[in-house]
C-alpha cells in the first residue's frame, strides 16, 4: 500500500559545494540517496518536496557540513492479505521465490494449488500442471502476501497462489 509519509534525512556535503547553489546540490543528493531505498519498514518509491533544510554544520577535521532535509515522500509498505504481481526468480523443489519490487517473497509448496507438480526433470525445473500453468525463472505471476518480515534495509514476506485468480499470468 502507498502513503504519503513525512521524513527526514541527514545529508553531509563536501566544501566544494558552498556557494548559491547549495540547495539544489543538496536536493539532487536526496534524490540520489533515498529514492528507491529500502528502510526495513517501507521502500521510498518518490521523493515529492524537500520543504526545510537546516543551517549547515560543519563537522569537525573535515571541513563538510552536515544539513537535515526534511522532506515528504511516496513510500510502499506491503501488509498480510495484499494481492501483487511479480517476477519468479529462482525455483526450487520446496518452492519458488518471487520479486515483487524491493520486496522478496517465497511462495512454498503447500501454498501452490495441488493440481501444480514440481517437475525437476524439465529443463529448466518448473512447477507445472501439464497444461497452459508453467512457472520458471522469469514467469509473471500474481501472489497474496500471507506474512511479511523486514530487516535493516530489507523486505521478505511469504506468499500464496490458492485463491482465485492468481498463479501465472497470461502473456
Amino acid at each position: 500500500m502507498f502513503f504519503i509519509k513525512e521524513l527526514e534525512k541527514t545529508i553531509t556535503l563536501h566544501p566544494s559545494y558552498f556557494g548559491p547553489m547549495i540547495r539544489s546540490h543538496l536536493h539532487r543528493e536526496l534524490l540520489s540517496k533515498e529514492e528507491g531505498s529500502n528502510t526495513g519498514s517501507f521502500t521510498i518509491v518518490c521523493i515529492l518536496d524537500s520543504f526545510d533544510i537546516s543551517d549547515g554544520q560543519v563537522v569537525p577535521g573535515s571541513g563538510s557540513a552536515e544539513y537535515t532535509v526534511h522532506y515528504k515522500a511516496i513510500v510502499w509498505r506491503p501488509y498480510k492479505g495484499e494481492v501483487m504481481d511479480g517476477i519468479v526468480t529462482s525455483v526450487v523443489r520446496s518452492g519458488f521465490f518471487v520479486s515483487c519490487g524491493s520486496l522478496e517473497a517465497f511462495v512454498s509448496r503447500a501454498m501452490i494449488p495441488s493440481e501444480i507438480k514440481y517437475d525437476a526433470n524439465a529443463t529448466p525445473p518448473h512447477w507445472t500442471d501439464n497444461a497452459d500453468q508453467v512457472i520458471e525463472k522469469g514467469t509473471n505471476v500474481r501472489i497474496k502476501i500471507k506474512g511479511v518480515r523486514s530487516e535493516v534495509d530489507r523486505q521478505f514476506a511469504i506468499g500464496t497462489m490458492k485463491e482465485d485468480y492468481l498463479g501465472p499470468l497470461q502473456q
